[in-house]
């Protein structure tokens, strides 16, 4: 559910771009912090495993009747960091791992990891998914 004044994902043709996703669950943050100061690597990476499954559920809720993501186009993780943290792609690498175990190899994207002050509700990840859109079976295609 979006936290704001606008939609969680918009469709426009065949693609579907998400608004930025944190680690929520059912609204509440499970995690709050910045990376390098009061959280370490592995509790972001575990944010942002949750916070990769919401952005897929947000684009996946623009779908249609048969069909389905068939590739990520791009992906941007901003983590909130101090200034001296250098290993936001090892925190983008979790992101990725969701979207390959849905998705597959050959749908992974492009990938920005960026480093930022702090996010919304002082969640430490928050994500956002450009994705495209084929037919959920992917034979029925060929």
């Amino acid at each position: 559910m979006p936290q704001g004044d606008y939609r969680s994902a918009v469709r426009h043709e065949t693609v579907i771009y998400t608004a930025g996703m944190t680690p929520r669950d059912n609204g509440e943050l499970i995690d709050i912090g910045v990376v390098g100061a009061n959280i370490d690597v592995d509790r972001a990476r575990s944010a942002a495993r949750h916070a990769a499954t919401n952005a897929a559920f947000a684009a996946e809720s623009g779908l249609l009747p048969g069909e389905a993501i068939a590739q990520v186009l791009r992906m941007t993780v901003f983590v909130a960091s101090v200034p001296t943290f250098t290993e936001h792609s090892r925190v983008a690498d979790a992101a990725s791992e969701v979207l390959r175990g849905r998705y597959g190899d050959e749908a992974l994207g492009a990938r920005t990891a960026v480093g930022v002050a702090c996010l919304p509700g002082g969640a430490p990840v928050e994500i956002e998914l450009t994705v495209g859109i084929g037919v959920a079976d992917r034979r029925a295609s060929t």
